[in-house]
């Protein structure tokens, strides 16, 4: 067989998946030939108790609490955990689970929120809504939270239990979008109170985050001075906002919208800083609850705050206001900070908070939950697990704590069984078999038209130019996907963009490619003039590092014009991936706290470096200090290249690579280093340089090896069958193939594909798609080159251009309310209109001369 003929039967496998049968369309044919499975693994054994109503008609204690026997609680992991897990390494059925849910909810959400609440009814569990909002609290209208309610009620119908509806928790702390705005929070709480009906299942929890350390950092959308939501939070009217004035009382909607009182107090030394193990203290959590901890507002006079002792929180809105209180709690244990172990933390602190929520104790507690997540901290450095029962010793401990306890566990309700009912979105079982199979046979099937059909020679590249448009068209593909996910509209555009052939994203595309071009470029100049490559590569450089700056400081600019909606490249909000969004969700990190040094005078000393490192920027930009690095160091790669030495630049990157990935240290202090590490990220750009300096070799030696190519084909298939059992789906027009279960999904993809720090299995997908696709389009470029070349060759050839302008695009795109509602049809046409500018603006070449291309 010729070379060329093992390039068109190997590439063909990854044309059914991309060009034939993409995601949306899987669905619409799967949906026509099977009814879908459920998605719900149901706890066995449970029944509900004697006694127990089918639904609980009021608030507080009646959801099946006690004076001094709370209702135990849980916020998993849903991604990779459930409840009946939980159960069995608690050895005890939690009586409350916890969700977050988006205000307003996203599309996306229903499926996963149908499952919680199956989750939580075959338990006999109340279920406890976190409702995180995503847009302004300005925005959470009656008409808005009207709509709200009534979609929560629609999903929850045949729910036995009561819905706990946690609005904006934590709203008195800075580094949640919603934080420190009670002037705003206060009417929107009340307006999502009253969209509930007086005879739902709803229970409206009311929660803060405990005083110590209160007012915390100063959250960019708090009130400034002389305003009248300073003087709110000013409650003693001394001018300042310190911890002095009283943390809860600003924020309190009111007892006529409150059923009950919530409040986050963790075991948690680390005030923020770095990661640090430590013992509870005796008596700890009685000081969080009443403001005496160490740092607390009160804890300079002896625990009154300012407004009648405020900062007590156990007695003035538990006790006095006559309100069951939910509190939620875990403790701090960071792997690699060292100190004492997890099981002297974790059982500690456990059973200090059943002892303390006993009978003659703070008997108000109704119910504890535990927050059974990971988290990360000190810029992505750190690892936070604030699990009870992940180690089996802290789970069994946890577990006899329970059983010596006062705690309620499940069922509390009647257990209903598949009350989700089928998902319309997920193709299990042999539905999902046959559908697997379908798109193999397709595969196998374009795998045979090169060897069957002679018309078929036509169609391949044949451009001997030293510009490869296969490149660019790739690089178009890589781009586009970037500017996709970025703006981040829910459109049909996502069912492409968000890891549809594999595991991998425009991001790793658009590094590698990056690298590829370089060593295309300027590999054939580096043996006879490097000091040249040096000259153009640097000036380059330094056009691109300029670029960025104006980029940080123009959207800091931005920031300050109040009419204009800026978070979307100021903040980070994680949003999470999988079931219920992951131990980040609705935490939102401010990426230009300290910037607003600049505009005082004399401007401060960290202020200048910290921009100048691009310590600040949009998260959307970030990527391009690391193309700046790498654009500085690549003359000295590809010096080793030209003079033969490129097995040692193969194991110096790959070193380079492992260290970073065992360690995870970051060489800068530059906000890049946050989603992309330098010793990572590296490894990409360094194997595309190599591969655009010897890539006539490469592929003659492919050519000659037609087998590899094969393998890397059916690895890349393989890749993309697996990838559509991703549970996390990109709207309601998604589809997944349910071959495994969402926590065995989750547990293997947080192993191998992870995307920070390129586990294996991503890197290995990453490279083996590169070549399937340059295969891929050797092998049938005329037909593709026709169809798509003329929109995402121009795109390519300006990714840098479109990367820039792409930024200004989000901008405006964030501040059309009407893109914000989640319209995927007018998303879509966004989408169409928000390309077809890009394409135009590259091909009339607008600002050319300006931006970089």
């Amino acid at each position: 067989m010729s070379p060329l003929r093992a390039f068109l039967r190997t590439s063909l496998l990854l044309l059914a998946l991309v060009l034939f049968l993409p995601a949306g369309a899987a669905q619409a044919a799967g949906a026509a030939a099977f009814s879908a499975q459920p998605a719900i693994t149901t706890p066995a054994g449970l029944t509900a108790p004697a006694g127990v109503p089918a639904s609980n008609t009021a608030a507080g204690e009646d959801l099946g609490a006690a004076p001094g026997k709370p209702l135990l609680g849980a916020v998993l992991e849903w991604g990779e955990d459930d409840a009946a897990g939980f159960a069995a390494r608690l050895q005890a059925t939690p009586a409350v689970l916890g969700h977050d849910v988006s205000f307003p909810v996203k599309a996306t959400e229903k499926a996963y929120l149908r499952e919680f609440l199956a989750q939580s009814a075959s338990s006999g569990a109340h279920a406890l809504l976190t409702v995180n909002p995503a847009v302004p609290l300005t925005e959470v209208t009656a008409g808005a939270a009207a709509d709200f309610a009534g979609q929560l009620e629609e999903l929850a119908q045949g729910f036995p239990g009561k819905l706990l509806i946690r609005f904006a928790p934590d709203m008195n702390a800075s580094w949640v979008s919603w934080g420190q705005q009670p002037g705003a929070y206060v009417p929107a709480y009340r307006a999502v109170a009253r969209a509930f009906d007086a005879e739902s299942n709803a229970v409206m929890v009311w929660q803060p985050f405990q005083a110590r350390d209160y007012p915390f950092t100063r959250n960019r959308s708090a009130p400034a001075p002389g305003t009248a939501g300073f003087a709110a939070l000013d409650t003693n009217s001394d001018g300042a906002w310190n911890g002095s004035d009283a943390p809860y009382a600003p924020y309190y909607p009111g007892d006529d919208v409150v059923d009950w009182a919530g409040l986050t107090a963790l075991h948690d030394d680390t005030g923020g800083g770095a990661a640090v193990n430590t013992l509870p203290k005796d008596g700890e959590l009685a000081a969080l609850l009443n403001g005496t901890a160490q740092g607390a507002a009160s804890a300079a006079d002896g625990g009154m705050a300012s407004d009648d002792g405020d900062a007590n929180f156990y007695e003035s809105y538990a006790v006095k206001r006559d309100k069951p209180l939910l509190l939620q709690t875990a403790a701090y244990y960071s792997p690699s900070a060292g100190g004492p172990s997890e099981n002297d933390i974790k059982s500690g602190w456990w059973k200090q908070v059943l002892g303390d929520a006993g009978q003659g104790k703070l008997d108000r507690i109704a119910a504890v939950v535990w927050d059974e997540k990971t988290d990360v901290g000190d810029a992505g450095n750190t690892i936070i697990d604030w699990r009870l029962t992940r180690n089996a010793d802290v789970a069994a401990a946890a577990g006899a704590a329970v059983k010596e306890s006062t705690l309620t566990t499940g069922p509390v309700t009647a257990t209903v069984q598949g009350l989700g009912g089928s998902s319309g979105n997920a193709l299990a079982g042999v539905p999902a078999a046959v559908m697997a199979a379908t798109l193999l046979a397709a595969a196998v099937l374009l795998w045979l038209v090169p060897v069957r059909l002679r018309t078929a020679t036509n169609w391949t590249y044949s451009d001997k130019s030293s510009r490869d448009a296969r490149v660019d068209l790739m690089r178009g593909v890589a781009i586009l996907f970037v500017v996709v996910n970025h703006v981040g509209m829910t459109s049909f555009f996502q069912l492409l963009t968000q890891e549809t052939i594999g595991f991998v994203s425009g991001a790793e595309l658009f590094v590698l490619l990056s690298g590829l071009v370089l060593g295309m470029v300027y590999g054939p100049k580096a043996q006879d003039n490097i000091g040249l490559v040096a000259q153009k590569t640097g000036r380059r450089a330094g056009k691109l590092y300029v670029t960025a700056l104006a980029v940080v400081v123009l959207v800091f600019l931005l920031s300050l014009i109040p009419a204009f909606n800026s978070e979307v490249l100021t903040t980070f909000t994680d949003q999470g991936t999988g079931g219920a969004g992951r131990s980040g969700a609705g935490r939102t990190y401010d990426l230009y706290t300290g910037m607003q040094g600049l505009l005082q005078f004399p401007v401060s000393g960290a202020v200048i470096p910290a921009v100048l490192l691009l310590q600040f920027g949009p998260w959307q930009f970030n990527v391009m200090g690391l193309y700046v690095i790498m654009l500085l160091v690549s003359p000295l790669i590809l010096l080793a290249l030209a003079r033969g030495k490129v097995l040692w630049v193969l194991l110096a990157t790959t070193a380079l690579y492992a260290a970073g990935t065992v360690f995870r240290f970051r060489l800068l202090p530059s906000q890049f280093e946050d989603s992309f590490p330098l010793l990572v990220w590296q490894l990409l750009f360094v194997l595309g340089l190599v591969g655009g300096y010897y890539r006539r070799t490469i592929v003659a030696w492919l050519s000659a090896h037609r087998w590899v190519v094969g393998a890397c084909a059916a690895v890349t298939v393989a890749f993309a069958l697996m990838s559509w059992a991703n549970p996390y789906l990109a709207n309601e027009f998604d589809v997944r193939l349910a071959l495994t279960s969402d926590a065995n999904y989750r547990a293997v993809y947080d192993r191998f594909f992870g995307r920070t720090y390129l586990e294996p299995g991503r890197l290995l997908n990453v490279l083996t798609l590169l070549v399937t696709a340059y295969a891929l389009l050797t092998a049938y470029w005329k037909p593709i080159e026709r169809a798509v070349g003329w929109l995402l060759i121009p795109l390519g050839q300006a990714t840098l251009y479109v990367f820039i302008m792409h930024v200004v695009l989000i901008a405006v795109v964030a501040n059309i309310p009407a893109l914000q509602q989640g319209n995927i049809w007018l998303n879509t046409a966004a989408y169409a209109l928000i390309v077809a500018l890009l394409w135009v603006m590259v091909r009339t070449k607008f600002l050319f001369r300006v931006i970089p291309t």
